[in-house]
């Protein structure tokens, strides 16, 4: 949920959002694309660190910092990878990816 509310969030007038899931090579993968105010090179080295917030001076949002940190220590707790792909101005695809069971539940 944190990773489509903020990409609505940092979307400003473009609200469309892509969500994908697949399998690949035992991993389920999720990605949601949005075509907001992107990131830069150095933006995206510290997204998921806590309490880091992304600043923009054309563009303000409410948030403590908190959320993709979250986000990454439960993938982590799961055996899994949260990243994300960005280019300012363009928008961003954050991904996550957490092994799947072989076993029935």
């Amino acid at each position: 949920m944190n990773l489509v509310s903020n990409a609505v969030k940092y979307s400003q007038d473009n609200y469309k959002i892509i969500i994908k899931a697949f399998l690949k090579d035992s991993m389920a993968e999720v990605r949601i694309t949005d075509f907001g105010i992107g990131l830069s090179d150095d933006q995206k080295e510290l997204i998921f660190e806590r309490f880091y917030r992304v600043e923009d001076k054309k563009f303000l949002a409410s948030g403590l910092g908190m959320g993709l940190y979250i986000c990454s220590e439960i993938i982590a707790a799961h055996n899994g990878v949260l990243g994300v792909e960005s280019e300012l101005g363009k928008g961003s695809t954050f991904y996550f990816r957490i092994p799947v069971s072989a076993a029935p539940v």
